[in-house]
């Protein structure tokens, strides 16, 4: 096992930092969900909004966000878990009961989270998928990288049978309901968007296991195997992260630009999304996805100002991300602003922008005074059946 790490001043900074950037990323790549119906995500012809700098903003998504931030995510959740489960050993407790009391409330957070705020939820998937990645934590590093890579492939394995699948029944790759239905659904009201959740998609959050669950195992494994090999310490010396992110940035960024040209070439056909977007990106991520940890390690060596919100925000991930969800709500959804489908997808920088700002203004000076994000102390309480200690002033149970 790695280096256990059990408190407060011995958090891995690296790791709060990447899982910053992370989350303020995966809000980079949520808003056009939050924001659109669920087809502009994959083409921003797709809502009548086609100017060159909606064609840019897809591209700068496609480039350098998309399915790479949640991958990052994935990856810093499997890190985490990991030193939960260390530290729950270290001190003599029940590390498997602690862990499953951990996914089964994360899995409750997740529900609520997509029937009742926004359809986009992965903490559900991320819920399940962790209770099967315990059965992973006690392996080897390499063990640990050998599963994770071979998952990855099986989830590719399963989209490039999806493919044959579309082109034998000729079924669409994305059949999308009316445009104008789905506006009138998110302008409307909290209790008939989410009877709407229960009423049509009561099983959603379940399917995610199946249909990304292999590869979302992969990046925790991944994750682990990272921890475990001390790269995420951001000790290692500085010559290896360098050549990790040029590998990683070096393969992946030169394939997602040829896959961006696929796309734009066929004015984003069904075919080429679903080929070019959904099956050919899943054995390039990892990679990508290791590229920009590294490069973030190399970024964040040297303790700024700057990197200590980033790190903040990452402390407080799962608060941000739920706020998140609740400001965005609010912002587009009918039982707030009901800005839904009136903003086209780059004028959406102007909402995510002010959003970050908002995540690196109150995240360090709320964890100056307290031990965990709001969110963070529920879950942390929740699953030890305890009240947690929230000032820092006051004693640690």
């Amino acid at each position: 096992m790695s280096t256990i790490r059990d408190t407060d001043s011995s958090r891995i900074y690296t790791l709060d930092v990447i899982r910053g950037v992370a989350v303020m990323g995966i809000l980079a790549m949520n808003i056009v969900g939050f924001a659109l119906p669920e087809a502009a995500q994959f083409d921003p012809r797709s809502i009548g909004m086609d100017s060159l700098a909606d064609r840019l903003s897809w591209l700068v998504d496609f480039l350098f966000l998309e399915g790479r931030m949640r991958g990052l995510f994935s990856f810093l959740f499997g890190a985490s878990m990991l030193l939960v489960i260390e530290r729950a050993d270290a001190g003599g407790q029940d590390s498997a009961r602690i862990h499953f009391a951990r996914m089964v409330w994360l899995l409750l957070f997740g529900l609520l989270h997509f029937y009742l705020i926004w359809w986009g939820d992965i903490l559900a998937v991320y819920a399940m998928v962790g209770m099967i990645a315990w059965f992973f934590a006690y392996r080897s590093t390499t063990g640990l990288l050998q599963w994770g890579i071979l998952l990855v492939f099986a989830q590719a394995a399963i989209e490039v049978q999806g493919l044959f699948a579309d082109h034998l029944f000729e079924e669409p790759a994305y059949p999308s309901s009316p445009l104008a239905g789905s506006i009138d659904l998110y302008r409307g009201g909290f209790l008939e968007i989410a009877a709407f959740r229960i009423r049509e998609q009561l099983f959603y959050p379940f399917l995610g296991l199946f249909t990304y669950g292999w590869e979302t195992l992969g990046y925790m494994l991944l994750g682990m195997a990272a921890l475990k090999s001390g790269i995420l310490d951001g000790k290692c010396p500085r010559d290896l992260y360098v050549r990790i992110a040029a590998f990683g940035l070096g393969i992946g960024l030169p394939v997602y630009a040829l896959l961006a040209w696929a796309q734009l070439s066929a004015n984003f056909s069904e075919a080429s999304i679903r080929t070019w977007n959904t099956a050919a990106t899943v054995p390039v991520r990892p990679i990508m996805i290791l590229g920009y940890a590294a490069l973030i390690i190399l970024l964040c060596r040297q303790h700024g100002p700057f990197t200590e919100r980033i790190a903040a925000a990452g402390r407080a991930a799962f608060t941000n991300y739920l706020g998140t969800s609740l400001a965005m709500t609010f912002l587009f959804y009918g039982w707030g602003l009901g800005w839904f489908g009136t903003m086209n997808r780059a004028a959406l920088w102007l909402v995510v922008l002010p959003m970050w700002a908002l995540m690196l203004l109150w995240s360090k000076p709320w964890l100056d005074r307290f031990r965990y994000g709001p969110f963070e102390w529920l879950w942390r309480s929740l699953a030890r059946w305890e009240v947690q200690p929230m000032r820092k002033t006051e004693k640690a149970a």
